[in-house]
């Protein structure tokens, strides 16, 4: 769908992005990671065409991008804009005729999420009469009201409470499986986890890992075991003995607990198992999967690390 060739983008002498290459496939949910700063912004601009790279290219379904393609790409930016003085359905069918949309189907399209997101009473409403939360709805709307084939989202879920934040995350899993491409920058690493297929981290304008997000956290695993068990937690911390290491432990209840176990030296799992039994009531036992916050924090202290 999009592939990013070799881009780079200064802005007085100072480099914003440094040679970035990523591939986006049709039908994925593509998260886009890295602190502020990074560059993300930057190369979402460069992909919607506001500003252009000083080298590199972009290829839309294996073309060269040009202005044409704007018409299939929805955005959201970080930094919310709408005409104050507009009314909400004015505004979205206005927004949706910019990309390419003949009225009636602006109309038809507008009224159609206004319905689903239950808000059709704002229609005639100012958009400066609009709560925060109220208007970043409306603004999620005018990145898909033209049915875009690719949507790119530049912190989408900032400014929603919780609810609202649930809402979107169940929008964007249900225009996936509509065969929509989209391209998701955010800090909120949960919902990495949830809805994204693949990710790239960008740190300091250049990229430190592409890949699914299942193989990320899977790169990064160290060892460890989540144990739940019931019983005597000196007993437990007994049984550990020097073949591992009892890294945390959360009480859940009258001796019931929930411990972070390290393997030593070549030891595995049906090693920690025997030498468990016995000694307490095991509930439960799992593989210890970093998240994405994580995964965020190691390749980013790696880098600084390897830059020192």
């Amino acid at each position: 769908m999009l592939e990013i060739t070799d881009v780079s983008k200064s802005f007085n002498r100072k480099l914003a992005l440094d040679s970035i290459s990523l591939k986006v496939n049709k039908g994925e949910i593509y998260g886009l990671l890295g602190p502020n700063g990074a560059g993300k912004t930057t190369l979402i601009r460069i992909i919607n065409q506001i500003v252009l790279a000083d080298k590199g290219l972009l290829r839309y379904d294996g073309k060269l991008m040009n202005e044409e393609h704007l018409r299939h790409i929805g955005y959201l930016p970080e930094e919310r804009g709408l005409y104050k003085t507009m009314e909400v359905l004015e505004h979205l069918i206005f927004l949706a005729r910019l990309r390419g949309m003949y009225k009636e189907s602006a109309l038809k399209n507008a009224n159609f999420w206004l319905e689903k997101f239950e808000i059709k009473d704002w229609s005639k409403k100012k958009i400066e009469e609009l709560s925060k939360g109220m208007a970043q709805k409306v603004q999620f709307i005018a990145a898909i009201v033209h049915e875009p084939e690719l949507l790119i989202l530049d912190e989408p879920l900032s400014g929603f409470d919780p609810l609202n934040v649930e809402l979107i995350l169940k929008e964007l899993k249900e225009l996936k499986a509509q065969g929509k491409t989209i391209i998701l920058s955010t800090h909120n690493m949960r919902s990495v986890e949830e809805i994204c297929d693949r990710a790239a981290l960008i740190h300091k304008s250049q990229k430190l890992a592409e890949d699914s997000v299942w193989n990320l956290r899977e790169a990064q695993k160290n060892d460890e075991y989540i144990v739940r068990f019931t019983g005597n937690m000196i007993g437990f911390a007994n049984a550990l003995w020097t073949d591992f290491e009892l890294i945390d432990k959360q009480e859940l209840g009258e001796n019931r607990f929930q411990t972070v176990v390290k393997m030593r030296g070549q030891n595995k799992i049906d090693d920690l198992l025997k030498a468990l039994m016995g000694q307490i009531k095991i509930e439960a036992v799992e593989e210890r999967i970093p998240t994405m916050q994580e995964v965020f924090m190691n390749l980013i202290n790696r880098k600084e690390a390897e830059n020192a």
